[in-house]
């Protein structure tokens, strides 16, 4: 069960007033006449500032959407299509490589309904999740009435849509998304535009760029009438450069949707197909071909160049350029196009500007001071040997998309032991290559090995010994965004442990009835309240409540990052009884559970998480997550509740007093 929901949207925490409830979303209801017979059903949530609430359709093993139930067993109203919702925001969230739909400030649903006969009213309700920047709130289920006696004539204040899955249609699904302009999203093109500049540099260096300089310096210096129409040429040049691939990013953002391409980042098909590309990327980089444009274009273009002169003649000596280099730099261009379309909106235009300003720029420099071009390095092997370390880089980046493909269909076939073992064959290859172990088809005859490339062999050599802890479990935080994370594991609580045991002498042996092992650490945990508190009866311990939550991140910080700490670990398995309560388990209820809400006069709780919400709602006056209480056998409090503390020792403190009363 953890493995299925360790992906879906965080429940983002801080450590607030325990008693605290939020109440962030107000709905209101009316009905409009579209006919004589046809009506819309218009839901309308206004939202507190800094919360947005979740559309309809979310991908696989999303957030907990927003759901509509009608009154379908009246024969008196029959519902016509899909509820349609607003255009809302999307967001490629990078943690949990989902794109997400959400609505800020006020959303309007309509579901437009044929009547058989007239009627005063009809009920439904709607279950939603919100969140703000810091925490969200559990499931939440809202009684609605619509009042046919006060009708009003249909109108769309705004544009609606049918809700779609953003997996299964990426392109017509967020065809008229609206991105959010946010500091995020802005610190996402400066990410961007940072690597494609410092990928621009990396291409100077290949063997189809690096000799271009002196010779393309060389002919302005000489061809110009003086040195400031050299640099005044050379500069063309270097921004012709720029528009050139400038243009490319504009293309494929207008061919495919400012704004579509962000939804392929979950989307199987998309990732296969990218992992296949770079993997002939990088197959090319290692020399067994490459990849050319048609040797007659170039010959056209520099044909052009001769012809037109003058700025025009530049901009297609420039062109000619990108057309000759093509074989190292279309690689690298490519890979940065998949990376930026995949973020949608304007990203792939402005990483062909930062590619392209770190190509243009050495030529307006050394055209300037033509002197520095003595400092630079010769051609020679050491060329080729930048193509073959980006080749395997290539390769590597590679089952980043392999993996998110395997991620999404969950068969297992990649999981992180797999993954890694892939990359430490690769960097460990590389770091053989450096070494000069391994020769490939354009290697030189040279045995000796500068002290450059040693010294990225020792980087290498020292990055593959960090990645083999990782087969045993090792959390590798340095590529945590890379490979699947430690739940999607052949062995989750690493090797040597079980889910039964495991190599440490203190976890329990004897799993009482109704209890398991918590991963990693083999903390006997219970995710039912009457079965946990009667095993602490029997073993006379206090009880710990864990209001959790499946997609709860704050959550998983405090499993992973607190409870692991000693003293906190030996409380947890030795000096309480832990009783975890999923506010946002889906599962139904057992027909022998099924009570009436406290909360909700003549509504049913119809799950396991409406069951421990109300639980926490009502004795707690809280409503976030995570939220730990402390009490004895009569279900006492023995130290005022806690939220997300990720201060270890103030979280032991507070475990200990509790402990200590306990004992009292």
């Amino acid at each position: 069960m953890v493995k299925k929901f360790t992906i879906l949207l965080c429940f983002l925490l801080v450590n607030l007033s325990f008693s605290q409830l939020y109440e962030p979303v107000k709905w209101s209801t009316s009905v409009e006449k579209i006919s004589d017979s046809e009506y819309y059903l218009v839901s309308i949530a206004t939202i507190e500032s800094g919360w947005h609430l979740y559309a309809q359709e979310v991908p696989e093993d999303g957030p907990i959407p927003t759901t509509f139930y009608y009154d379908e067993a009246n024969d008196a109203l029959k519902l016509e299509g899909k509820t349609l919702e607003g255009i809302g925001h999307t967001v490629d969230d990078k943690v949990f490589q989902m794109t997400i739909k959400f609505f800020e400030n006020e959303a309007v649903f309509k579901q437009k309904v044929i009547l058989n006969e007239p009627i005063a009213e009809t009920l439904a309700s709607v279950e939603f999740m919100v969140c703000d920047d810091e925490k969200c709130l559990p499931p939440t289920e809202v009684d609605l009435k619509f009042d046919f006696n006060n009708i009003s004539e249909s109108s769309i204040p705004i544009t609606l849509q049918e809700s779609k899955p953003l997996e299964t249609n990426p392109k017509e699904a967020s065809a008229e998304i609206v991105y959010e302009d946010s500091d995020t999203e802005n610190k996402g093109l400066w990410s961007i535009f940072i690597i494609a500049f410092l990928s621009g540099f990396v291409a100077l260096l290949t063997p189809c760029v690096f000799p271009m300089i002196p010779l393309t310096i060389s002919f302005f210096t000489k061809q110009s009438k003086n040195k400031a129409a050299g640099i005044r040429n050379a500069i063309i040049y270097g921004i012709s450069i720029i528009v050139i691939y400038v243009l490319l990013g504009t293309a494929v953002t207008a061919i495919f949707g400012a704004d579509s391409l962000n939804a392929l980042a979950t989307n199987v098909w998309f990732n296969l197909i990218f992992f296949l590309l770079l993997v002939v990327f990088a197959i090319s980089f290692l020399g067994a071909f490459e990849i050319n444009l048609p040797s007659s274009w170039a010959n056209k273009i520099d044909e052009q160049s001769y012809k037109r002169g003058g700025f025009v003649g530049i901009f297609f000596m420039a062109l000619a350029l990108a057309i000759v280099s093509f074989s190292c730099t279309g690689p690298i261009v490519g890979t940065l196009l998949v990376e930026a379309a995949s973020k949608g909106g304007i990203a792939p235009i402005v990483g062909m500007l930062g590619f392209s300003l770190a190509i243009a720029l050495p030529f307006a420099l050394f055209a300037a001071f033509p002197g520095w071009l003595n400092s630079l390095p010769k051609s020679g092997g050491w060329l080729n040997t930048v193509k073959v370390v980006l080749g395997f880089l290539e390769l590597a980046f590679a089952f980043k998309f392999l993996s998110q493909a395997d991620l999404v269909l969950q068969l297992h076939l990649l999981e992180r032991e797999v993954f890694i073992a892939i990359w430490i064959a690769i960097f460990g290859a590389l770091s053989l290559y450096l070494l000069g172990k391994l020769r490939l088809p354009h290697d030189g005859d040279n045995n000796s090995i500068s002290v450059s490339r040693l010294l990225l062999a020792l980087l290498t050599l020292s990055f593959t010994i960090y990645l083999i802890p990782g087969l045993w479990g090792a959390p590798l935080k340095l590529i945590s965004a890379f490979p699947p994370p430690l739940e999607y594991s052949e062995s989750p609580y690493g090797v040597g442990y079980s889910k039964t045991g495991s190599t440490n002498s203190d976890a329990p042996v004897d799993i009482p009835t109704g209890a398991h092992l918590l991963a990693p650490h083999d903390i006997l945990a219970f995710n039912d309240y009457d079965n946990g508190l009667a095993y602490a009866k029997k073993v006379n311990k206090p009880v710990m409540i864990d209001f959790t939550g499946w997609a709860c991140v704050n959550c998983r910080k405090m499993e992973q990052n607190v409870w692991p700490e000693p003293r906190v670990l030996n409380a947890l398995k030795n000096e309480v009884v832990l009783i975890s309560l999923y506010v946002d388990d889906k599962r139904p209820l057992p027909e022998g559970e099924i009570a009436e809400s406290k909360l909700r006069p003549g509504k049913k709780l119809r799950n396991i998480g409406q069951k421990w919400s109300e639980l926490q709602t009502v004795k707690y006056k809280a409503n976030s997550q995570p939220f730990y209480v402390l009490m004895n056998h009569d279900e006492e409090n023995l130290i005022t509740p806690i939220a997300y503390t990720p201060n270890a020792d103030k979280y032991f403190d507070w475990l200990s007093t509790g402990i200590a009363n306990f004992k009292k």
